[in-house]
């Protein structure tokens, strides 16, 4: 069988991004079981509920729901299991650092497989306020407003 080559995106933390500035991205490994990865090549996950925290100088990623593999018999793995992430010491060092300041959190961006290898982007980020996400909107509408008057023109 041939390796897989490239990136194939599982799922995307779309609120994340409307909820929290994202400061710094991060490319981790996960530690998963066999049916994990398994139900990952289907396409099955959700990102909605995820975060990430620190048990022992570790990264954690839970609220991520990957569900049961359904060919899997008594090894398949419980849906919303805390999952390692593996990344370089230096790294969890500058991210725990970042954490320490108020205000910051770590939050699952996207799920992917990179070459046949699971990985999620992680990012370091602040959360947004209401009045922050209203104008954020109103910056994406404008420019799509801006776009449609531009396409008008051009078809004159």
């Amino acid at each position: 069988m041939p390796k897989e080559s490239g990136r194939k995106v599982v799922a995307t933390n779309r609120k994340a991004r409307h909820d929290y500035h994202v400061l710094d991205t991060y490319e981790a490994g996960i530690a998963l079981m066999g049916t994990e990865v398994k139900s990952l090549r289907e396409g099955h996950a959700s990102m909605v509920d995820g975060f990430c925290t620190f048990y022992n100088d570790e990264l954690w990623m839970e609220g991520i729901h990957i569900p049961e593999y359904n060919q899997g018999s008594w090894t398949n793995h419980s849906a919303r299991r805390r999952r390692k992430l593996l990344l370089h010491r230096e790294e969890l060092n500058k991210i725990s650092v970042k954490i320490r300041e108020s205000g910051f959190t770590v939050v699952p961006l996207q799920l992917y497989f990179l070459d046949g290898r699971a990985k999620v982007e992680i990012g370091v980020a602040r959360g947004k306020r209401e009045y922050d996400k209203r104008q954020t909107l109103r910056e994406q509408q404008d420019n799509r407003e801006a776009l449609r008057e531009v396409r008008e023109r051009n078809r004159r």
